[in-house]
Parts: structure tokens; sequence; C-alpha cells
């Protein structure tokens, strides 16, 4: 695995942007709008605009996304605020595309459930390009910058304060499915931008270090840290190896203690995302002189 130059990665952060506002205008236009659906953000100020005036969705969004894109360049940055450009510019653009799209969903649950689902999916491949899409998900960036917040808490503190609006315009009903789509997106959002994978952190205790060592080294062909540990029952010194594998490499590897080591203690753990050689890098050998 090669490292990507810094020019291939901005291409593809801004691949991402493009992808993931696609996917956010997608979700306006057939599930949010037509459910009547203000699930927060300029999104659910233009949908609530559009059923009192009958407003363009696409036109409102751009006009309220200037002033915040220009606090944006003040808040958080040239190089972000110029993808966030892209981002303002680009969901606006497909609503105002997609507008006569034959696919629309108006029941309520239905909308909330799977217009959140596609809404966090595109939100959360924005962030992942570290961009916005511009309006109050520009206010969840810098909130999430400055608090430490995560992107789906950041969302869904700002989206709040457009539903209790909905909830007025509307009826209370309405409001409650669009705080539904708002908790799925945020939790959605979190899911996407983590990268969750199948991935496995394994903990192994064992009297037989070296037997296990070899197994992980010679075997799979993966790094390791051993950690020295004191039992709390016996208060002797052993010694826990820790490791990172693949899907396919945990079973094996599961099967091959069971059988060389059955007396070792395992705990095989969900690893979400993993940041170093042999996963997003290039795995490094030494080589003897």
């Amino acid at each position: 695995m090669t490292q990507r130059s810094p020019q291939i990665k901005l291409i593809i952060e801004y691949c991402y942007i493009m992808i993931g506002s696609a996917f956010v205008g997608l979700s306006f236009n057939m599930f949010l709008l037509p459910a009547k659906l203000a699930s927060g953000g300029v999104s659910g100020i233009s949908t609530i605009l559009y059923e009192l005036y009958k407003f363009n969705p696409a036109f409102v969004q751009w006009a309220i996304n200037i002033p915040l894109f220009i606090l944006g360049i003040l808040l958080l940055g040239k190089d972000f605020s110029l993808k966030t450009l892209v981002g303002t510019l680009f969901v606006p653009f497909v609503i105002w595309l997609t507008a006569d799209l034959p696919f629309k969903v108006d029941n309520p649950l239905l909308a909330a459930i799977y217009g959140g689902i596609l809404l966090g999916v595109g939100l959360g491949t924005v962030y992942r390009g570290k961009g916005s899409t511009g309006g109050t998900a520009m206010i969840a960036q810098a909130l999430k910058k400055y608090t430490g917040f995560s992107s789906g808490f950041s969302q869904l503190i700002v989206d709040g304060f457009v539903v209790i609006t909905s909830a007025i315009v509307f009826n209370l009903e309405l409001a409650l499915f669009a705080m539904m789509s708002i908790y799925v997106t945020s939790k959605v959002i979190d899911f996407v931008q983590l990268q969750t994978s199948p991935s496995k952190l394994v903990l192994i205790i064992s009297e037989k270090e070296e037997l296990i060592q070899s197994i992980i080294k010679d075997e799979i062909d993966r790094g390791l840290t051993k950690i020295r540990t004191v039992g709390g029952h016996s208060n002797t010194e052993k010694t826990m190896i820790l490791c990172v594998v693949e899907q396919e490499e945990a079973i094996y590897l599961k099967k091959a203690l069971q059988e060389k080591e059955p007396t070792s203690f395992i705990v095989f753990l969900n690893a979400s995302e993993i940041l170093g050689r042999g996963f997003s890098l290039s795995k490094f050998y030494e080589t003897g002189k």
C-alpha cells in the first residue's frame, strides 16, 4: 500500500464532498420535503418557507448560505471554506436538478428513517472530505472545532432549534418525526466518519508468549505489542499481547490459539478505525545488512 501524494488526497477529498452533497440533495427531495420534515439546518428552514410561501428551496438555501459562508471564512479558515463553497453550491444545485424526481416518499416515518440515513451518509461523507455543505452544517463543524463535541452531536444541537420552529409551523407530530430523522442522521454521520471496519483488536494473556508471538508474526504476518500485567487473583506477573488483525486473520488466529495454546485468555474487540502500518500505511519490514 503506497502513500498518496497531497494532490491526490485533495482530489479525493473534493470527490467526497461532491458525492456526499449529492446524497444530501437527494435525501431532501426524495424524503424530507415530501413528508414536510424540517429536520434542522438550512434545508429545514427552506422546507418551512416552501410550505408557507412556496419559495423554491434551492434558491432559499443559496440565499441563506451566503452570509454563513462568510462566517465560515472567519471561523474555520480559507481551506475549509473553499471546500464549503463546493458543498454550499452543489447541494442546492442537486435539489434544483432533481426537483421533479418521481421517486418520493411522503410517509413521515419512512422519510424520517430512510431520509435520515441517506442524509447522514451524505453529511458524513462530506465531513470525511474535510468539508461542509454550508449553512448550519458549517455552524455544527465550528461547534465541533471549539467544543470537542463529535460531528453528529454538534449537528444534533444545531438542528434542534429548527425543529422547534417546525413544531409551531406544522404540528408536533411532524416535529417529532423530524427529531427522529435528526437522531438517525447524527448516528450515521459518526458511523461514516469512523469508517467502521471488520478489523479486530486482540488481547491475549498467556504464559507462552514466545509461542503466541511466533504465531502472530510468522503465520499471519502482523505486528504486536507486549504489555506486562499482574494477575488480580494470583498476583503474579504475566504478559498481555496486543495486536490488530483483519476479520479473516482473526478467525485463523482464534483457531490456531485454541489448538496450540488452549489455556490462554483471549479477548476479541471490534476496532472502528485503524491508522498505522499494515492498515492505513504500508507494512514495513526491517532488512538485515
